[in-house]
């Protein structure tokens, strides 16, 4: 894919040792439908929230569940894993590559919650970097072996995943393994440890109808993404103003989940970063890719149909990532879920 953006992100590989084992890992009260119609409308007019408001959303927030820890939850997006449930319900979705050019999400869940949620697949060594700033969050995955079981032990996670509560996770036979296995957000919630606490803000948000004027904004239709390997997945998100959301398509078609709500976030991050090889192998033979995230580089953020091109910066695995415009402040983004791409340089471009 050509590029229109040279990023070349300066990486830093003075992890901490957890960070440093993860080559051990072998490739191994109900629900309420949460579309974009179910959002605030972007409009000036939008009275200013007098409640608590979600740390990972900046919107108004139910205060019974505002103490609550972060859920992470693994979801696949094989092409046989389609469609998900659980993604417009999410606050925050991370895309990451794992092998052979297949991406996950980390799908963070806080404010809402979601009923029904997956197909649910195993973790990989990128998802502990995404999830360490979350001050302890829930983390469910459908499994892997036992040096990763060891390294989640040692991590600021709290294990969730299918072999400690298999009760809460549970096949589908109409979909075939591994592509099957589900969860629900209330039933892995219930696990919330003594002690637990809220996830940390991690994005700077504007007042809701407050235009994004940032150094440097300027409109654009939207952005592509590619991620490739033995196979390929295209990824797009473009501008729909009546809505105030980047609707999402990918492979050729509307992103939808299964109840056919398309996938609409109010901001889209796109995170230029390198990846590095761990050593390991999945069983199709591909190499198993570690996002490298703890360092700085190029980021985009698109927000209220406009770009802002800016850097991303993360000190530490459990520290918050910042992303700064050309200024070094704060991108301030629209109130609303935010999905981050984790895309490789070379492989995005911004459509105009």
């Amino acid at each position: 894919m050509r590029s229109r953006g040279r990023a070349q992100p300066k990486t830093v590989r003075r992890l901490a040792p957890l960070v440093a084992g993860l080559c051990l890992l072998v490739a191994c009260k109900g629900n309420t439908r949460s579309d974009e119609a179910s959002l605030p409308p972007a409009t000036p007019t939008s009275p200013v929230p007098s409640g608590p408001l979600s740390p990972l959303t900046g919107l108004p927030i139910d205060p019974a569940l505002a103490g609550r820890p972060a859920l992470v939850v693994k979801i696949d997006n094989a092409p046989r894993a389609r469609p998900q449930t659980g993604l417009v319900e999410a606050d925050v979705v991370v895309e990451e590559e794992v092998e052979g050019g297949i991406t996950r999400f980390a799908n963070i869940f806080h404010s809402r919650d979601a009923a029904n949620v997956g197909p649910v697949r195993s973790a990989r060594s990128t998802d502990i970097l995404i999830a360490s700033a979350l001050n302890r969050p829930l983390f469910a995955y459908s499994g892997a072996n036992l040096a990763f079981q060891n390294l989640i032990a040692r991590s600021p996670l709290v294990d969730a995943g299918v072999d400690r509560f298999p009760q809460d996770y549970r096949r589908e036979s109409r979909r075939p393994a591994p592509y099957n296995q589900f969860s629900s957000t209330p039933g892995l919630f219930s696990h919330v440890p003594p002690g637990a606490g809220p996830p940390p803000p991690l994005f700077a948000f504007r007042q809701a109808g407050q235009p994004a004027d940032a150094v440097g904004a300027a409109p654009v239709t939207g952005v592509d993404v590619e991620f490739r390997g033995v196979v390929v997945i295209g990824v797009q998100y473009r501008w729909d103003a009546p809505s105030g959301t980047w609707r999402r398509s990918q492979d050729g078609g509307p992103h939808v989940d299964t109840g056919g709500a398309q996938v609409a976030p109010r901001n889209v991050v796109v995170q230029l970063v390198n990846y590095r090889d761990t050593g390991f192998k999945d069983q199709s033979g591909s190499s198993v890719p570690e996002a490298e995230l703890v360092g700085e580089g190029e980021a985009w953020v698109f927000t209220d149909g406009k770009i802002v091109r800016g850097r991303w910066k993360k000190t530490a695995p459990e520290a918050v990532t910042e992303y700064l415009d050309p200024s070094g402040a704060p991108i301030q983004l629209t109130p609303g879920p935010t999905w981050i791409e984790l895309a490789r340089p070379g492989k995005a471009a911004v459509i105009p």
